[in-house]
């Protein structure tokens, strides 16, 4: 299970856009398009200089095909959605399942821009956009797609709804191995906007995401336990788990960082070169100490210097 859709068709967790930040997309977009084809019709004003007008409409025409209806569909085919003015937005269009957008939707998308953007000068599609529960121009109505919010401000993100107390900690041997990053990211998308549902939307979803839940991990939901508190239990299970393997990470981290802080410290004298650790020196005796009790260097020694062991080798006559 990659996404959780609901009744409606709209992937749970994604934000529509609202016609304000929709029309400053659209007008960072059409600046950026207009820029091009500014520059595009001096370059063939300046090549076709030659040519009569029948041929300079021609060329005109093309152009404008070219760049202000088939650019924005292949920056929006080959960005999945994100042209520059949404992608500075935040916002991204996509398919009514949440899925990315393919070259028909971008097709359909810019042929219905012309008429509704273009030929209006967006009068159209703000109508369209505000007349629309969910801000659809008629572009995404007849290509099936709708415009979301990527990036939500941090202040308004939601947050897992925590389970019941007498639930806490029920599920501590529960093995959550087994279940999918994608099971987990329907359910925290559920437990975020369960009390925005339908009742019997909300319930029948988690009925079913429970029953995959339980499926995952080989028990079944314990008799008499809302979906929904399961699920909210099971959640804070993994959390629970998630935080006690960051906790113990630090902890081993800051002891090994500790133990060679220690290791690196002096012990008794000076550094040893290729050693990691300091290890001590052994003191020469002075000359004041020679005669009061030290040990005397062997006879045949100057300066206390050891001559270096006989070989067996003499040296020829």
């Amino acid at each position: 299970m990659s996404e959780l859709v609901t009744g409606d068709a709209v992937v749970l967790g994604l934000r529509p856009a609202k016609l304000p930040s929709r029309a400053l997309a659209l007008a960072i977009d059409l600046a950026v398009v207009g820029a091009v084809f500014v520059l595009v019709s001096i370059g063939l004003a300046l090549a076709t200089a030659s040519l009569d007008d029948a041929a300079f409409a021609a060329v005109s025409v093309a152009a404008f095909l070219l760049v202000l209806v088939g650019g924005p569909i292949a920056v929006e085919t080959l960005s999945h959605g994100r042209s520059l003015g949404k992608l500075a937005c935040g916002l991204r269009v996509v398919r009514d399942d949440g899925g990315p957008i393919r070259f028909r939707h971008a097709l359909v998308r810019g042929a219905m821009g012309v008429v509704e953007i273009l030929m209006t000068l967006g009068v159209v599609a703000c109508i369209a956009s505000l007349v629309s529960a969910r801000g659809r121009r008629l572009g995404d109505v007849f290509a099936g797609t709708l415009v979301v919010r990527e990036r939500v401000p941090a202040g308004r993100a939601a947050a897992v709804a925590p389970p019941p107390p007498w639930l806490v900690g029920r599920f501590a041997g529960l093995d959550l191995s087994a279940v999918p990053d994608s099971l987990w990211l329907a359910v925290r998308q559920y437990l975020t906007r369960m009390h925005q549902l339908d009742a019997q939307v909300g319930w029948s979803m988690a009925e079913r995401l429970a029953g995959e839940l339980a499926e995952r991990t080989g028990v079944p939901v314990p008799a008499g336990v809302p979906a929904g508190a399961y699920l909210a239990a099971v959640v804070n299970e993994r959390q629970a788990r998630d935080a006690r393997k960051v906790f113990a990470a630090a902890r081993d981290e800051a002891a090994r960082s500790g133990f060679e802080g220690s290791a690196g410290q002096p012990v008794g004298g000076a550094p040893v070169k290729g050693a990691g650790a300091w290890a001590p020196v052994a003191a020469v005796p002075s000359a004041g100490a020679v005669g009061a009790g030290a040990p005397v260097p062997p006879a045949g020694t100057e300066g206390g210097q050891v001559p270096p062991a006989a070989t067996g080798f003499a040296p020829p006559a």
